[in-house]
This record gives structure tokens, C-alpha cells and sequence, in this order.
């Protein structure tokens, strides 16, 4: 669970190539283009641009680069040639890397086009209860004090938080100990200590918290089909804080 320093230099390199990735959707007019189009770019800059591999394809038997979850799908959404992003849908973007034998893990959800102000709110809060729950990593915190920021934020604003997925440990594997809840209780759960690395990733639902799995076994969504939206950074704890791997230029 605790990297050494070495190990961690290795991991920022991993993070910043991920984050790279999401620069360069960044510049991309998802409207129009087919969610595998989107894999077939990120796969292509992250094999040829970034010379690293695409950590997700062949994980637990998934095939693709990523994972796209538009609307009211919460996560682990499929791409698929026939489904288009349209303009005015929310869709997450979920990509892991790897180099040198480290994996990133990152995910960011974009407004395409004239998205109405309802589905904005939804995603905003969400990137904000994500940035809650970073805020609480130091030595010394509790696993706990991450999840109560991030619920309390998102419960704030009127909406829910899926308690079926959350963060989780990465390094050299995609999925390491410890879990990473996005609701808890102050001062409980697992002492964070310097050198620990995991994720956090957040899912906000517009309306209830349940979920559903659809038929093709990956594919998350909200039982009552209202709106979800998710935010993810890969963080290491450090001597006086927190570093996000995964940050992004912007500082998104």
C-alpha cells in the first residue's frame, strides 16, 4: 500500500501522461463522434503518442481503452460504433494508463454543447465533492473524513452518492487495497500514512442513490434513469498533504 520514493516518481510519470490524455480530448468536439470513436483516439495517442499502454483493455475481460458513461449511466458505460454523443449530454470519460509498470486512473465528465443548467449543477457539484474529499488526504487523516466530505457536499446540494463503487489503492495493479468510500464517518476507517496511493471518484446522482447493472454485465446505471455524473484523480499522499497525480493543466 505504501509506495517508496522511487515508486512514486514512477507514478507521477504515469499521471501526467494520463493527464495529457484528457488535455487532448479537451480539444475534441465529442458531439457527432460515436463513443468507439472516441476509445479508437484515446487508444491510438495513449499507444503511439504517449508509448504507454492502456491499462483497462484486457482488465477483468473489458476490451476497450476506457469507459464512457453518458447521461444517466453512472459508470463502466461500453463504447459502442452505433451509440452517438449528442449535444446537451453529460458523459464521463474513464481512462487508466500505465508506464513503466504503474497505472493512473482518472476520469472527468464533459458538457457537450448546449447542456441544460440542471445537468451543469449536477457536474460542477460533483467535481467539487471530489476536490472535498482530496482536500482531507494528509498523514494522520482517517478514510472516513474523505467519504463524510464528500457525501456531506454532495447531500448539501440536494443530490446522492452511489455507494456501490468508490476509489480504490493503484500502483501496479488497477485495483490495490484500501477502498475508497464516498460516504463515511469523521476520524474512522483505515489511518492514511505517507506513500499511500489511491484513487478518489465520486458518482452523483441526480435522484436516488440505487443502481442498476444492465444486461451486458458492465454497463451502471440510475434506477430511476435521472442523471449521474463522476470526477476521479489519482493521489499520494505526501509528508505535509496530498499530490493529484492526475492533475490536469487546467487544474481540473
Amino acid at each position: 500500500m505504501v509506495k517508496t520514493p522511487d515508486e512514486l516518481a514512477l507514478m507521477r510519470i504515469s499521471g501526467k501522461l494520463l493527464a495529457s490524455v484528457f488535455e487532448m480530448l479537451d480539444g475534441q468536439d465529442l458531439a457527432g463522434m460515436s463513443t468507439m470513436a472516441v476509445n479508437d483516439l484515446v487508444e491510438r495517442y495513449i499507444t503511439m503518442d504517449l508509448a504507454a499502454r492502456p491499462a483497462s483493455k484486457g482488465q477483468y475481460g473489458f476490451q476497450y481503452v476506457l469507459n464512457c458513461s453518458i447521461n444517466h449511466v453512472v459508470c463502466h458505460g461500453v463504447p459502442d460504433p452505433n451509440e452517438i454523443i449528442r449535444d446537451g449530454d453529460i458523459i464521463n470519460l474513464d481512462i487508466t494508463l500505465e508506464k513503466n509498470g504503474f497505472i493512473a486512473d482518472s476520469s472527468k465528465t464533459y458538457m457537450v454543447g448546449a447542456v441544460q443548467p440542471a445537468a451543469k449543477r449536477l457536474v460542477r457539484v460533483a467535481q467539487e465533492a471530489m476536490w472535498k474529499g482530496i482536500k482531507q488526504v494528509r498523514p494522520g487523516a482517517y478514510l472516513g473524513d474523505i467519504g463524510y466530505a464528500i457525501e456531506r457536499h454532495a447531500k448539501q446540494n440536494g443530490y446522492s452518492v452511489v455507494r456501490e463503487y468508490g476509489g480504490h489503492g493503484i500502483g501496479r495493479e488497477m485495483h490495490e487495497e484500501p477502498a475508497i468510500l464516498n460516504f463515511g464517518r469523521p476520524g474512522t476507517g483505515l489511518k492514511l500514512r505517507e506513500g499511500m496511493t489511491f484513487t478518489i471518484e465520486p458518482m452523483l446522482n441526480q435522484g436516488s442513490r440505487m443502481v442498476a447493472t444492465e444486461a451486458d454485465g458492465w454497463t451502471v446505471v440510475t434506477k430511476d434513469r435521472r442523471l449521474s455524473a463522476q470526477f476521479e484523480h489519482t493521489v499520494a499522499v505526501t509528508r505535509d498533504g496530498v499530490e493529484v497525480l492526475t492533475l490536469r493543466g487546467d487544474r481540473s
